[in-house]
């Protein structure tokens, strides 16, 4: 059997077809095709505004740039994340403050975030970026209460989870970046993510201001737009009207996102069957993180705790099971302990680190493939 990995894109031929079609047409840098991608995506998380990028960093970054975080900004996040959901308020030069995390689902535990606000003078912390991790959701309508509470914006790290919803007090599905209870959403594209554009990255919103100061920053703070421009010299006019950055997604990638958006709900119900098929087969054998509640996971990684973990993944790989680590606490890693941020701070965080394995979990899994892993799982540990 074929190595098996922790997650793998799929390309199908009408995404060969979408990108060589772009190839052939009068536009390769950011021109219809992109938004056209931002039209359909929004409309599929049921946002009113979404803004393609080149990646997820540089969502992220564009964020913090036009929520005004700044040298003086105190933003929180979790440790349980890729180091992008903290460096985009060190590129901004904000500091970032870590809160642990609730060690049944691996989400920021929204408590232990509001006692941390609570025990500061008022305005210490400007914002909250949280992360559904592994595409479960966190509870933004309970966290948009604590941020209203102290005047703080939220900016939703979605990226593993587009398709993915809860299911508010009222009963309400709330899909993951509507901008019901978020400021700003980001997703990325990358290969292994739910649909991939290679590389790329959305920012999603509800608030028209917010989304005309990305469309900005996304471009060198440049705009062509004659009731933006102060005068308008002809049809060759543009003024840059702030420094911003080139983060355009091309064409080409853009094509390739939107053939893969029309498999999305597709893609995942089949990670739906497959994490099922997981939980029926380690009940009673070994720890998962598994929803509870009204949560529609959407299952970008399936997460198992294992004890003794460096040799179940060492032996899983040997036979052909490539799992992987999410993640590594971010403020252990050399940089964040160079600011000061000391092991020992976020035993949470810690421990789901000493134990965290993710198992293969994308939809061009094979049944065979799915039963290889169970089972060999079972034997190893």
């Amino acid at each position: 059997m074929k190595p098996i990995f922790y997650g793998r894109h799929y390309i199908a031929e009408e995404d060969i077809q979408a990108v060589h079609d772009t190839l052939l047409s009068d536009f390769l840098a950011q021109g219809p095709r992109v938004e056209e991608f931002e039209t359909k995506f929004a409309a599929y998380v049921g946002a009113k505004y979404a803004v393609a990028v080149m990646n997820g960093t540089a969502a992220l970054h564009l964020s913090a740039l036009v929520l005004g975080v700044n040298e003086k900004s105190k933003v929180i996040t979790t440790p349980i994340t890729f180091a992008a959901s903290a460096n985009c308020i060190r590129y901004c030069g904000g500091e970032v403050v870590f809160s642990d995390i609730d060690p049944q689902t691996a989400l920021i535990d929204i408590p232990a975030v509001e006692k941390l606000v609570q025990q500061a003078p008022a305005g210490t912390y400007q914002g909250i970026i949280p992360v559904d991790f592994a595409g479960y959701p966190v509870d933004m309508e309970h966290l948009r209460k604590v941020a209203d509470t102290y005047g703080l914006w939220i900016i939703e790290d979605a990226c593993h989870a587009p398709g993915g919803y809860f299911v508010d007090s009222s009963g309400t599905k709330q899909l993951c970046g509507n901008g019901k209870f978020s400021d700003l959403t980001v997703f990325s594209f990358h290969p292994v993510k739910h649909i991939t554009t290679g590389e790329g990255g959305m920012i999603t919103t509800n608030n028209e201001s917010l989304y005309r100061k990305l469309l900005l920053l996304r471009s060198h703070g440049i705009t062509k737009e004659p009731d933006l421009m102060s005068r308008n010299d002809g049809g060759w006019y543009y003024e840059m009207q702030t420094l911003g950055h080139n983060y355009r997604l091309p064409e080409m990638n853009a094509a390739l996102g939107i053939s893969q958006l029309k498999r999305a709900e597709a893609g995942i119900k089949r990670r739906l069957e497959i994490a099922k098929r997981y939980d029926e087969a380690f009940e009673g054998v070994v720890e998962s993180i598994k929803p509870s509640g009204s949560v529609g996971h959407a299952y970008h990684l399936y997460i198992l705790k294992v004890s003794g973990r460096k040799k179940v993944y060492d032996t899983l790989r040997e036979k052909g099971i490539f799992t992987q680590i999410h993640y590594i606490p971010v403020h252990t890693l050399p940089y964040y302990r160079s600011l000061g941020y000391k092991t020992g701070s976020l035993p949470h965080a810690e421990q789901y680190y000493r134990q965290c394995l993710s198992i293969p979990m994308y939809p061009s899994m094979t049944d065979e493939q799915v039963e290889y892993v169970i089972r060999t799982i079972k034997e190893v540990v």
